[in-house]
């Protein structure tokens, strides 16, 4: 990523007229996704008093979980949901939420909201699958899956085919807050190295020794298109691992991830077994040079990955409807969790896509990256070696890299390593938008990648504006 990269971090003018020393209460979550100057914006968040919890609308789209401090949250979600808009205000700067944000988009990106909870019966029937699933054929558990899914477009929340709540919800309160400020733009840390549209990245989960001996052809393919991707290996039980296939993956430039320990679907299932079983996935992480994690059927407990000695994961879905385990994240990009980095499944996987849905065709993925790109976020798929056998399946999948690669060189789509994007996103974490003199600059360790850009409003609406980073700087108002 070092070529091509401004030699200084640009500067930008800034031209008075607002107080930006006054004190400000923050958002994490606002300031973890924009690197904004943190004394610009200030806010008001009112949930000390409230005493019920549910959902809540802030305005006609945007549904949020938690408590507020106005209105009723509902356990459900209706037409009738409170909003919560009417009862946001400013005053003296500030903006005066009746709810907290860190709260609410915490509860979308950890899903903690009651959708995403299994139910008795849901619980059972994943028990009695995994004890029979040894005794089965792949037709018997495809037509089990899509009886099972058969009312999967009933979910009412999160929005399929992608759901972008989280990047709604900051878009519209920035927006709310500069006006409250009464400034026309803020400044702050583009989302990606050298102002690049949006992210893209392949990952291939290897489940069995049909799909494992495919690995070598995989590699072929995925490099006649220029896409690196990440195998997620299975370290016990479901096949053997030569250190010859490790070597061969790496040798390539492409990226090793642990996946699960045996693919049993009971990692999650109890604490003390999770514990002893994630001491063995640690060591084959360190054995097989593996910085990326995934949970076996995207099954996951956000508030259990302080025990992963990782440095990402990549279990949550972004809309899980087509999914075991339900719920969403309801974001596009990628977010902490403790110290670990989440690297969200925002689209469809290729067996939910030919099997459940019966779709023979690119087009779903293709709507899901424009709405992906359209909020600048990260497009990441699961395609496996085990179902890439049948020719079919090729085909579809070789569309999908050809369509990715021309945005990569059309549509100004980075096409990265997981791992890539993980020291990326960590690096933007470090760095800054300080005020020097009459300009911002973005200051911090690889600020050297970075670019600035503002968010405006104009005509009532968030717009970005991203500038051109180069040696000598550029200007720009911050009016």
């Amino acid at each position: 990523m070092g070529k091509g990269f401004a030699a200084h971090p640009p500067l930008v003018e800034f031209r008075g007229g607002e107080d930006i020393d006054s004190p400000s209460i923050a958002s994490r979550t606002l300031m973890e996704r924009f690197r904004y100057p943190e004394e610009l914006l200030a806010f008001t968040q009112k949930t000390e008093s409230a005493n019920n919890v549910g959902y809540f609308r802030f305005g006609p789209e945007i549904v949020l979980y938690g408590r507020c401090s106005e209105g009723r949250g509902q356990s459900g979600i209706s037409a009738s949901l409170y909003d919560v808009q009417r009862d946001t205000r400013s005053s003296d700067g500030r903006l005066e939420l009746p709810f907290n944000i860190d709260e609410v988009i915490d509860n979308l990106r950890l899903e903690r909201y009651p959708l995403c909870s299994l139910g008795r019966r849901e619980s059972f029937l994943k028990s009695v699958y995994y004890r029979l699933r040894p005794l089965t054929n792949q037709s018997f558990r495809r037509g089990i899956k899509q009886l099972y899914f058969r009312k999967w477009q009933a979910a009412p929340f999160p929005h399929w085919p992608v759901d972008t709540t989280v990047e709604d919800l900051c878009e519209s309160v920035l927006l709310r807050a500069m006006r409250a400020r009464g400034i026309q733009s803020v400044p702050f840390i583009w989302f990606w190295p050298k102002g690049i549209r949006a992210c893209a990245m392949m990952t291939h989960d290897v489940e069995t020794k049909a799909g494992r001996e495919f690995c070598s052809e995989l590699l072929e393919i995925d490099d006649c298109f220029g896409v690196k991707a990440s195998f997620q290996i299975v370290p016990e039980r479901r096949y053997e691992v030569p250190s010859s296939l490790l070597q061969r993956i790496r040798s390539r430039g492409f990226e090793i991830g642990i996946q699960d320990l045996n693919h049993d679907g009971r990692l999650f299932d109890d604490r003390s077994e999770f514990r002893r079983r994630v001491a063995l996935i640690n060591r084959y992480g360190k054995e097989y040079g593996a910085n990326g994690f995934r949970g076996a059927v995207l099954y996951r407990r956000p508030e259990w990955y302080e025990d992963l000695d990782f440095s990402f994961d990549m279990s949550i879905p972004n809309v899980a409807h087509l999914d075991p385990q339900p719920g969403g994240c309801c974001t596009v990009m990628p977010y902490f969790i403790g110290g670990v980095l989440e690297l969200p499944l925002t689209t469809v996987q290729d067996y939910t896509l030919l099997h459940i849905l019966n779709e023979h065709s690119i087009a779903l993925w293709k709507t899901q990256l424009d709405r992906i790109m359209a909020k600048h976020g990260l497009a990441s798929f699961i395609v496996h070696p085990d179902y890439l056998l049948e020719a079919e399946a090729r085909r579809i999948y070789e569309d999908l890299l050809r369509h990715v690669s021309e945005l990569r060189d059309n549509r100004s789509v980075w096409v990265a390593l997981p791992g890539e994007i993980d020291r990326w996103w960590r690096t933007r974490s470090r760095m800054k938008v300080v005020r020097h003199d009459d300009f911002w600059r973005i200051e911090g360790e690889g600020c050297e990648q970075a670019v600035l850009a503002f968010a405006k409003d104009v005509n009532g609406r968030l717009v970005y504006n991203v500038t051109e980073a180069s040696a000598a700087g550029v200007s720009g108002s911050s009016q």
